[in-house]
């Protein structure tokens, strides 16, 4: 059997924002954790020696920052989770939309490529600024714990004030391309995947609606495959956002200081740090994601008539 796959707009705002806001307070630590181990010029190294894992990073901030500090620029996420999350499922189905012949056949590798459009687009309006400010809090390193430990960016609207005051707006936008390139490359990967996996279990086991713990669990597999491909361009991105640029230079000129910096003072494997914790936040966020915008949107679907019944008698 065959789904209806296509979403209104408000449906793709409520289920998506719903869907984000959920990965943003299950995962959100494990993108701290993430940050700092990609933020580190030396491996982090426990009191025998020994390199820390991302679960040992993850103590250590605990540790010395209080439990509270794994949600570090949480504020910021969530303040972008629902117009990101709406933005990329409105307009991937809009591109895909868009990929249909005269005849009405759907294009080959439609999904990929409203997929890739849908990610730039996410990253230009909502995801670029959002990553900068959320950097910065998570850069912080102070103990949340201690009233008298005051960092210099209290908050996501702190964070975005001072940047733009200090650095200017564009400063908001450093790493506007790579950011781009990391969300087109990811939402290539992840929306091809996941609807290839989706229309085969359907068709295998003839349902048009799939179990919430099968949508998960494809969701699982499907954001696994945009971390292992672009590490090295998160790596850099995290980098640049993370510090100002008083020099004023060029966004080429910065990414070429950045990676020769990283290349000659880390080695190539730096452009891997963090990839495990980063796996491990994107792959489960991208099944509570899907599991929860599956769920919604139905029963959204579900009860649309009575919605517009109501409507109609106020």
């Amino acid at each position: 059997m065959a789904s209806r796959e296509k979403k209104s707009p408000l449906t793709n705002l409520i289920a998506g924002g719903s869907a984000g806001f959920m990965e943003a307070l299950i995962c959100h630590p494990l993108d701290t954790i993430k940050v700092r181990m990609q933020l580190s010029k030396n491996v982090a190294r426990n009191a025998a020696g020994s390199n820390l894992s991302f679960v040992g990073v993850g103590l250590r901030i605990v540790q010395k920052e209080s439990p509270l500090a794994l949600y570090k620029g949480l504020g910021a996420v969530t303040a972008g989770i629902v117009p990101k999350m709406a933005i990329r499922f409105t307009t991937f189905q809009f591109y895909k939309d868009l990929m249909v012949s005269k005849d009405g056949t759907a294009w080959k590798l439609n999904n990929l490529w409203a997929g890739l459009l849908a990610g730039v687009t996410e990253a230009v309006l909502v995801v670029t600024p959002m990553d900068v400010v959320k950097i910065r809090l998570q850069a912080q390193r102070h103990s949340m714990a201690d009233p008298l430990d005051i960092p210099k960016y209290r908050n996501a609207a702190h964070c975005a004030y001072t940047v733009v005051r200090e650095e200017g707006f564009g400063a908001l936008y450093r790493g506007v391309g790579l950011t781009s390139l990391r969300q087109a490359s990811n939402q290539a990967a992840n929306f091809p995947t996941y609807h290839f996996l989706k229309g085969y279990l359907q068709r295998l086991q003839d349902i048009t609606e799939l179990p919430g713990y099968q949508s998960a669990f494809i969701g699982l597999i499907s954001g696994a495959m945009g971390p292992l491909v672009n590490n090295p361009i998160d790596i850099v991105k995290t980098r640049i956002q993370k510090t100002p640029n008083p020099e004023g230079l060029s966004g080429w000129a910065r990414f070429k200081d950045v990676n020769g910096a990283i290349l000659k003072n880390e080695g190539w494997r730096a452009f891997y740090k963090g990839v495990t914790p980063r796996v491990l936040r994107v792959a489960p966020g991208q099944a509570v994601t899907f599991a929860v915008y599956e769920r919604v949107s139905s029963w959204l679907d579900s009860n649309s008539d009575r919605f517009k019944l109501t409507a109609a008698a106020k």
